[in-house]
């Protein structure tokens, strides 16, 4: 057939044993059936003694093309975990009661989800709730154990009146926000809910319009109990268009007669993440200051709910905080703060404002602070290892590893750390990058690169195990793999963030370049003559820009990544991201759009590149893919497009993740000779 004549041939791709996957001893490379082996360790929760952590395990499998994800405990003093459930679907969100007696949870396994109950002791299971179609999210206890709150999908507005009889599957609307990431909002909102503890019916508290919690934005946790269980803390943005901004805003909701007060109207930006002091005087919450800005410094905030005071904790740092939680004395807060390539752990005193560096040893995540107020549970990872639970003692500051869900598939497989570099960029200012040799690396070869390029744009590559972008995963079959945390990346200062606005295509491609001759000059093992780059979103809007205004790659991978802005602007839906970015609206500011947009330089398409995309993808759209494969094919530039109909902005689906890295690896191995 004709289309197959203008494709590459078919590429090869060794799923259990990846090319140069020598072994050495007991050890191998990473494969693709070891890295979907490896379980996910995520969510973990405190019992209310500190003795037991609960925590989540999913496995994957591609023979149901799914997770199925499991609820373990671990005692906090170390010892062996078990396993609480074992459902052939998922259990997830793991919720200690008040007392400690019972533990609530979020199961598919009748199919539509469920809340449960379970005595930690172990036991069957017990349903509180029937099936809740629209799905259970932000599922917590009141304090005073009489309530469970979670939020789900409902229709909206409400069906009234008779069914019609000739149903289609078509969708109707007449305003913005009408898709979001890989769903349809058509006729959808996210409302909050109670339940008894014991079972019962559930409440829809927020019946109105809106998203609650806003869809967008969001904190770690966008909905908090008062102490005394009178009262939701809740995120949602009051504005007719959400679409165009960031006005989240944190209203305070009273359980008796559903009255709420907006706490946080003043702040026309976004504000996010409530969390009660342990006395139930003051609220804890993340704001930013400017609006329409979704990647602006998140500030710490404290309210005093008495006197309407407010402060601003974190007011002359240039970081932004990330996860916050009360220390059980109510005079500090802890928070995690990415810093660089890694999350460190803070303290901040409510008094004096004053601050500590706890723990930047490791990325850390999910924060959870012990009863006693001694120690803190953390999942921790790296480039070489995936989240486990720990738990780091603050008198110490010494880290204790508490679940060892992938120790022993870990020690029989070879892999390096990231290593970091810096360098300078553009501005004259210093830009650091990750580099990750090979397994098995021999200082006496040369290898060849691959370039990977991060998306956000204000995101960062960080010393993580990443699930999707996997940086072992790309060196496995023998190649090195360097990134760079350009202009406009997150841990470096709102300053450095601030720089890509506006700016897309200039001071990021002079970093993204210049870090590539930083790395070619000083590591003597790469092969100039073989470097290839990859990216996805940004990342993929960066390697069209490369893809138009260079030569110097061998081969290129693009996923989902933006190719004509102002198709882009008519086709996202966050407006406030590209209005923030390109100063405005198409019509507003149109030569800026087109100054940045790759399609407007397409005649300079040289190099054969891996066009990869989703259906699904709400944000940048498949148009974006097809019009890039177009405009290379048309130019007589070796293209392959890989479609997904099934996935968004992201491939999750574990089949699709499988023949992703068979095509990915497949592309750079034929134009790198690693075939």
């Amino acid at each position: 057939m004709r289309w197959k004549r203008i494709l590459v041939p078919a590429l090869a791709f060794f799923l259990t044993t990846p090319l140069l996957a020598q072994v050495s001893g007991a050890k191998r490379a990473l494969s693709f059936d070891d890295f979907i082996d490896l379980d996910t360790v995520s969510d973990p929760q405190i019992s209310p003694d500190g003795r037991s952590v609960a925590f989540v395990v999913t496995r994957i499998s591609l023979q149901e093309n799914r997770g199925d994800s499991d609820i373990w405990v671990v005692p906090t003093s170390g010892g062996e975990a078990r396993q609480l459930t074992n459902s052939p679907r998922g259990d997830s969100q793991p919720r200690w009661s008040p007392g400690g007696d019972h533990l609530a949870f979020v199961s598919t396994r009748s199919g539509a989800p469920r809340i449960y109950s379970i005595d930690p002791k172990g036991g069957e299971a017990r349903a509180l709730s029937g099936d809740i179609s629209g799905g259970v999210a932000n599922l917590s206890w009141s304090p005073d154990g009489r309530w469970l709150l979670f939020s789900s999908q409902v229709a909206w507005p409400e069906k009234t009146g008779d069914a019609d009889p000739y149903p289609t599957d078509a969708l109707i609307w007449d305003e913005l926000f009408y898709r979001h990431w890989d769903e349809w909002r058509v006729g959808k909102r996210s409302h909050l809910f109670v339940i008894p503890s014991e079972g019962g019916s559930v409440r829809d508290l927020t019946p109105l319009d809106k998203d609650v919690p806003t869809l967008a934005l969001g904190g770690y946790s966008d909905l908090a109990w008062s102490p005394d269980s009178t009262q939701i803390a809740l995120v949602m943005n009051p504005d007719a268009v959400p679409a165009v901004g960031t006005n989240d805003d944190i209203f305070l909701l009273k359980l008796q007669d559903g009255s709420m007060t907006n706490l946080t109207e003043a702040n026309q930006a976004s504000d996010s993440n409530p969390v009660f002091s342990p006395d139930g005087r003051l609220l804890a919450y993340r704001a930013q200051l400017r609006a329409g800005f979704e990647a602006d410094r998140q500030h710490l905030m404290v309210l005093d709910l008495e006197s309407g005071t407010r402060r601003d904790l974190t007011a002359e740092w240039s970081l932004s905080v990330g996860e916050i939680a009360w220390a059980p004395d109510g005079n500090s807060i802890f928070a995690l703060v990415q810093e660089k390539t890694r999350n460190a752990v803070y303290t901040i005193r409510v008094g004096d404002r004053a601050w500590e560096k706890i723990d930047d040893s490791a990325h850390n995540g999910t924060l959870r602070v012990t009863p006693d107020g001694e120690g803190l549970v953390l999942t921790r990872e790296s480039s070489v290892r995936p989240d486990e639970v720990f738990l780091l003692d603050l008198a110490t500051r010494q880290a204790r590893q508490l679940s060892q869900v992938n120790d022993e598939r870990l020690a029989s497989l070879e892999m390096n750390p990231a290593e970091t570099f810096t360098y300078q960029g553009a501005l004259q200012q210093r830009v650091q990058g990750l580099l990750i040799k090979p397994p098995f690396f021999d200082p006496g070869r040369r290898y060849p690169l691959v370039y990977l390029i991060h998306g956000g744009p204000q995101g960062a590559w960080l010393d993580t195990f990443h699930a999707r972008w996997n940086y072992q995963m790309f060196a496995a079959p023998g190649y090195v793999v360097a990134m760079v945390n350009f202009h406009g990346s997150t841990g470096y200062g709102q300053r450095f963030t601030d720089s890509i606005s506006r700016h897309w295509g200039d001071y990021p491609y002079e970093d993204v370049m210049k870090g590539l001759d930083y790395v070619l000059q000083q590591y003597s093992f790469i092969d100039p003559e073989r470097i290839a780059a990859a990216g996805a979103s940004y990342g993929g809007y960066m390697i069209n820009w490369v893809a138009t205004h260079n030569d110097r790659f061998k081969a290129l991978v693009n996923h989902d990544g933006v190719y004509n802005m102002e198709s882009m602007y008519g086709t996202t839906e966050e407006l406030w991201f590209p209005e923030w970015e390109f100063g405005g609206t198409p019509w507003e500011n149109r030569e800026l759009y087109r100054k940045w947009s790759p399609n407007v330089y397409e005649e300079n398409l040289k190099t054969p590149m891996l066009v990869i995309h989703g259906q699904l993808d709400y944000r940048v759209d498949v148009s974006q893919g097809l019009e890039v494969f177009t405009a290379l094919r048309r130019k007589g530039v070796p293209a392959r497009f890989v479609y997904f109909p099934d996935e968004g902005h992201w491939v999750l689906k574990p089949r699709n993740r499988r023949l992703w890295w068979r095509e990915v690896l497949g592309w750079l191995g034929h134009y790198l000779g690693q075939e």
